[in-house]
């Protein structure tokens, strides 16, 4: 009996056959790569659903892609709602600067044509597939061989693509791969979406609805935060407070609803006038205050100039056929050269908006330096 036993055994060595209830080594090895793929796809879950601030999200969905698979070049593009084209959110490898201001129509390439039919796919070379479109990489200089790109599916619309380009991995890249990615990228649709969610009704609880500017509340948060800046940093910062002259009339002669599309006319006019560190709120009715962080009196005179230049060279409403001219009286202060709180730098900024008010309209004025023009 002994005798048989070892020989089975020898023979087994010498075949490679296992014994019943014994793993070959190559299955013993898949199950290890799934019990691990399985634990990064717990983790990873974890990690992506334990917050709800967008900027998280896409940090850890970061941290996974490279965890994954370690590519030396990849992105993560969203769709732009607005426009339906996509941007690229997350960039690396050398061509990831000149990414920024990229922006792709749906449809277009391996990654708008993933995004449009919210499939995945693998292009190995993509020289032999009539969907790559060389645009990119004529404004990167950079060159494409091959593509992996899978969706990321929200519960209506797909959200945006993840996409590696010339994936050059220790055993290449195949199906079992391409599953792991858009697994992630499923949890990572989830996790996105409810950020998303949260930062627009976040940004309802700041913003006007008329004009899509920020709202009071949120220049009495923005204003404690200059000032803690202002004072830790030696920064000066200034607001200016401007009031349009004779809305009123135009209310009185055209109906509100032109008296709101003429305010909202004024409100791009706004954006389109400052820096993207500056801040503009409707403070109500037709009363505007501009926050602008880190400068003092003349640069804002500057600002204040510029807007009430713009303002007057402007003819509004003239798809309504209505071609109206509007003026405006503006106040300036400066924190701390001129106030030393927020209730004060507020109160000046709009006392002197009051004085071009009650004297000529249509002017600039600065606390305690009276009339500008």
């Amino acid at each position: 009996m002994a005798a048989r036993k070892a020989k089975a055994t020898a023979t087994r060595r010498r075949t490679g056959k296992a014994s019943r209830g014994a793993f070959p080594e190559d299955r013993v090895t898949e199950m290890r790569r799934k019990m691990e793929e399985f634990t990064f796809v717990h983790d990873m879950a974890r990690a992506l659903t334990s917050t709800l601030q967008l900027e998280q999200v896409l940090k850890t969905v970061m941290e996974k892609v490279q965890e994954l698979l370690a590519p030396d070049t990849w992105s993560l593009l969203l769709v732009d709602e607005k426009t339906n084209e996509l941007y690229f959110q997350i960039a690396t490898g050398e061509a990831a600067a000149k990414l920024k201001d990229v922006r792709l129509k749906m449809g277009e390439g391996i990654a708008g044509w993933v995004a449009h039919t919210s499939q995945a796919t693998i292009v190995p070379d993509v020289s032999k597939d009539p969907r790559f479109s060389g645009q990119v990489d004529q404004m990167t200089k950079m060159r494409t061989h091959s593509i992996i790109c899978v969706p990321i599916r929200g519960k209506e619309r797909v959200l945006g693509v993840i996409e590696i380009l010339n994936y050059v991995g220790k055993r290449g890249f195949d199906q079992d791969d391409l599953a792991l990615l858009q697994a992630m990228a499923d949890y990572a649709a989830i996790a996105l979406e409810n950020a998303i969610h949260v930062q627009r009704i976040h940004e309802l609880t700041i913003t006007d609805d008329c004009t899509d500017l920020y709202n009071v509340r949120h220049l009495n948060f923005v204003l404690d935060t200059e000032i803690y800046r202002s004072n830790r940093y030696q920064y000066q910062f200034s607001v200016i407070f401007f009031d349009l002259d004779h809305f009123k009339d135009v209310n009185d002669t055209h109906g509100h609803l032109v008296g709101s599309k003429l305010l909202q006319e004024i409100a791009q006019l706004i954006r389109g006038s400052l820096r993207l560190i500056d801040y503009a709120f409707r403070y109500g009715g037709d009363e505007f205050v501009i926050l602008l962080p880190q400068t003092g009196q003349e640069a804002a005179q500057v600002v204040a100039r510029r807007l009430h230049e713009r303002l007057n060279e402007k003819r509004f409403l003239q798809e309504e056929g209505l071609n109206l001219h509007l003026t405006a009286s503006f106040g300036m202060a400066t924190y701390p050269v001129d106030a030393n709180t927020k209730a004060e730098i507020i109160r000046l900024a709009d006392e002197a908006m009051y004085l071009v008010k009650n004297t000529s309209r249509n002017n600039i004025a600065a606390a305690h330096a009276g009339l500008l023009l």
